[in-house]
């Protein structure tokens, strides 16, 4: 493997490499290469191909469901994108950007800034998640009610496939009819049908004018009145639309007590909301019209509206320290789910009353209601650790996931299967779609060396 290209392109196994957010996983590797172009991937491909070696993408390492680590089967080769993180090209008069697959999310957003476009997948990890990771993931973020998930930004994939071939994909075209889109079967795969090596995005105008708030709600209900009211009166300048719960303000409280709480009195709910609209358009009049129809309606009692950047960056460090907190408190299961927008009142509601047959635990639920993206996640009480409850754990996960399914939602709202979730996808997933996902595994990796493990079972 190592005669394939330069010494300086290969390093020993790094503690990073071998780790994931979440502690889940130990992984394993037997080499680190890094890559410097897409020729020097289908040649270490080639090459694990020819010696059965498996091979492991490695992006920013910031997945949460263990796709980016091998902790068991032959010892594999990590295939480390940090070296490639060019640019490639910015078509402003298009609205397209070409970038690498190692580039740092935060990077592509400043490219695009620095063009006078935007590009608006936006997540807590941006600053060190690479855009193929993104892709691979097809990761979602705060922005996916205005824009869609990473697979509605992208418009062309190059890749080396598992037999070391080259996809050329890199289009720039809004309409192309030619047959499949092996496009979309990348994204999302997490790496096990070949690696991302560059992508062209798709680039937007960016809002002349932003407006933020933080309206009290009366229930999950009633934030989702207030988004269908929110959508009437300035249909798609609704570029976010986040549930915070109670126990995230407490949570905040308990363990980052610097990201200062607004509210005199801590509502049971509240949405963080907002608006990107154009230079004609005032947010803080569309906000201040929208919170007097919600009053109006009793869907809400108090707000308040973001008078500057440095409130309006306030109010966000809520929402985005929320998972911060979470983890050093410590949970006993933690779902990513979705459903669709009307059972998600319901599903609150019931999935609370089912825990509660267990035993007394604090839930904090939280996350982008506006695509019925949940953060559901279940803590011990004050006093208890997470280790308290490891008797507990698999059936808040069965209880979570059963109601979710009930609702004919999904288990895996944006973080992806990995490794995590190989079990639920086998559990949930529709027999005609995963024996169809098998085939098409098959078909590209016959010899089984990419990523195996994550997402089908090896």
């Amino acid at each position: 493997m190592r005669a394939t290209l330069p010494a300086d392109r290969f390093d020993a196994p790094q503690t990073h490499h071998l780790e994931e957010p979440r502690g889940r996983y130990a992984g394993q590797a037997g080499l680190i290469a890094y890559p410097r172009s897409t020729e020097e991937v289908a040649a270490l491909v080639r090459a694990a191909a020819s010696a059965r070696v498996p091979v492991v993408p490695y992006g920013g390492g910031t997945g949460l469901v263990g796709g980016q680590v091998a902790p068991d089967g032959p010892v594999p080769l990590v295939l480390s994108l940090s070296r490639m993180t060019a640019i490639r090209a910015v078509h402003p008069e298009e609205n397209v950007m070409v970038a690498e697959a190692g580039a740092i999310l935060a990077d592509v957003q400043a490219a695009a800034e620095a063009a006078g476009r935007l590009f608006p997948l936006s997540l807590a990890a941006e600053g060190s998640a690479r855009i193929g990771g993104n892709l691979s993931t097809n990761a979602g973020g705060t922005g996916v009610l205005r824009y869609g998930n990473a697979r509605d930004l992208c418009l062309g994939i190059e890749a080396v496939l598992p037999s070391g071939e080259v996809l050329h994909g890199l289009r720039r075209l809004r309409k192309d009819n030619t047959g499949y889109d092996l496009r979309h079967l990348l994204i999302g795969a997490e790496g096990t049908l070949g690696v991302i090596t560059a992508a062209s995005l798709k680039l937007f105008a960016r809002p002349a004018s932003v407006g933020t708030a933080l309206f009290q709600v009366a229930s999950p209900a009633a934030a989702l009145s207030l988004l269908s009211l929110a959508r009437d009166q300035v249909g798609e300048g609704v570029s976010a639309f986040e549930l915070i719960g109670r126990q995230g303000f407490d949570f905040l409280a308990e363990t980052v007590p610097e990201i200062r709480n607004p509210w005199d009195q801590t509502p049971d709910w509240c949405v963080l909301v907002e608006l990107g609209l154009s230079a004609a358009a005032s947010p803080s009049d569309a906000l201040e019209a929208l919170f007097a129809a919600g009053v109006e309606a009793g869907l809400m009692e108090d707000g308040m509206i973001a008078q500057n950047e440095a409130q309006r960056a306030a109010f966000w460090a809520i929402r985005e320290t929320i998972p911060e907190a979470n983890r050093r408190v410590g949970s006993i299961s933690s779902h990513d789910i979705s459903v669709p927008l009307g059972a998600l009142a319901d599903f609150i509601a019931e999935g609370g009353r089912r825990i509660a047959t267990l035993g007394t635990f604090r839930i904090n639920c939280f996350g982008h209601v506006g695509d019925g993206n949940l953060h559901y996640n279940v803590f011990p009480m004050p006093g208890k650790t997470r280790a308290d409850h490891m008797a507990e754990r698999d059936e808040i996960k069965r209880i979570v996931h059963d109601l979710v399914h009930e609702m004919d939602g999904s288990v895996s709202a944006e973080h992806g299967v990995g490794r995590l979730k190989v079990g639920d996808l086998e559990r949930y997933a529709d027999p005609a779609k995963l024996a169809a996902m098998r085939s098409i595994k098959a078909a590209l990796d016959p010899l089984g060396i990419m990523n195996p493990g994550a997402v089908l079972r090896g």
